[in-house]
């Protein structure tokens, strides 16, 4: 067991550091105001291999592994969540359902594409009646001779009005619930696709999230992603993944807002002198990097598991549920140790506070994760 990171690890954290502090940061406060999708930024993260960094070089990806993934989204995400959100939706979801499920024709059609930033992608499994009960999905697809006929709508997607690709869940089998949805693929310009309504979010407002619709749009029966009536199966193993990007964007904005009450403790001066002197304000500081490290190590044993082959339901869970969750109080704890200026948008963690609520909720709440982990722990 070690608890180094390789040179190679060592590099990547300050490249994507350096990025970040140097094309993101001195954007974040416009793109949230003005809910501006980065896509240039985006793009240029595709050039530099960011965002097919768990594929194969086959495949156009970087051939790295979850460790390193979680290193680039947290990185991201200590300077802006949004950014670190867009990222994931598009690799451990949208691109890693088609790499882990798609056959080989689309693996080599459409990765090579999501791999680079030549293309965007979303994925999408909610619906206005079906959240965490996945049973209720709404959205049909019948088999008409060598197509497939969609229909319904999908809510909360992220990256949906910029997106080239969805990857998109669907009823084929009314009768068995979750055991009869298929997952396909969808391309932007496919007759009776489109996108709906915006949403205007509390957080992280510059990614895009919101609904695709799926009018009579007629598919190709190549576009049947996996095997039929096995979509919501192969979701979980996705999510699997998704999860611990979404526990590394948790930790990547906890440290974020962390940074920045302690830099602002050392300088704000109460009764003479800094109030990072003062014990009350020491605890809390102590609390949040102690739940900080606490969150990377969890995250790092199901990364370092999955990169290994093992299944990581349980561990991804834990991670997801305990980085998340705490990435909540640290953020709080960094407005509280700003005072009035944490409620003030010129300082960065009222930005915190808002964007990181999404990870208690986003790719399974946080009641979801403790009924995973409980089937998990009942079963051995």
């Amino acid at each position: 067991m070690e608890f180094d990171y390789t040179p190679e690890q060592i590099q990547l954290r300050k490249s994507v550091r350096e990025f970040a502090q140097s094309e993101i940061a001195p954007h974040v406060m416009d793109w949230d105001e003005n809910q501006t999708f980065p896509l240039e930024v985006v793009k240029k993260l595709g050039g530099l291999g960011y965002l097919g960094s768990i594929f194969p070089e086959n495949y156009s990806g970087a051939g790295l592994g979850y460790i390193e993934y979680s290193i680039i989204i947290e990185e991201l995400s200590r300077v802006d969540g949004s950014v670190g959100i867009i990222v994931a939706a598009h690799t451990s979801l949208c691109s890693n359902h088609i790499f882990k499920s798609g056959t080989e024709d689309q693996r080599r059609r459409y990765l090579p594409k999501l791999a680079t930033g030549e293309w965007i992608g979303c994925w999408s499994l909610t619906e206005p009646e079906a959240g965490s009960d996945a049973a209720g999905t709404r959205t049909s697809a019948m088999r008409e001779g060598n197509c497939w006929m969609l229909n319904g709508s999908k809510t909360f997607t992220t990256n949906a009005h910029y997106a080239d690709v969805c990857v998109a869940m669907a009823v084929t089998d009314r009768s068995a619930a979750q055991r009869g949805i298929s997952a396909f693929i969808i391309e932007k310009d496919t007759p009776g696709f489109r996108t709906g309504k915006k949403e205007n979010k509390l957080g992280l407002r510059a990614s895009a999230t919101g609904e695709v619709i799926f009018q009579n749009c007629r598919l190709p029966a190549a576009q049947l992603l996996g095997k039929q009536n096995e979509g919501f199966v192969d979701s979980l193993r996705t999510l699997d993944g998704g999860r611990i990007s979404i526990a590394a964007l948790a930790v990547g904005m906890a440290q974020g807002a962390y940074d920045a009450a302690l830099r602002y403790s050392k300088l704000r001066k109460q009764f003479g002198r800094p109030i990072s002197e003062f014990q009350a304000i020491q605890h809390k500081l102590v609390d949040m990097a102690t739940d900080i490290d606490a969150s990377r190590l969890l995250i790092y044993r199901a990364a370092w598991m999955l990169d290994h082959g093992r299944r990581v339901t349980r561990e991804s869970a834990m991670a997801k549920l305990f980085a998340s969750e705490a990435a909540v109080r640290i953020a709080n704890e960094a407005v509280q140790i700003h005072g009035g200026y944490g409620f003030i948008k010129d300082y960065p963690v009222e930005k915190f506070y808002r964007d990181v609520k999404l990870c208690t909720i986003g790719e399974g709440t946080s009641e979801i994760q403790r009924l995973v982990i409980a089937r998990q722990l009942l079963k051995d």
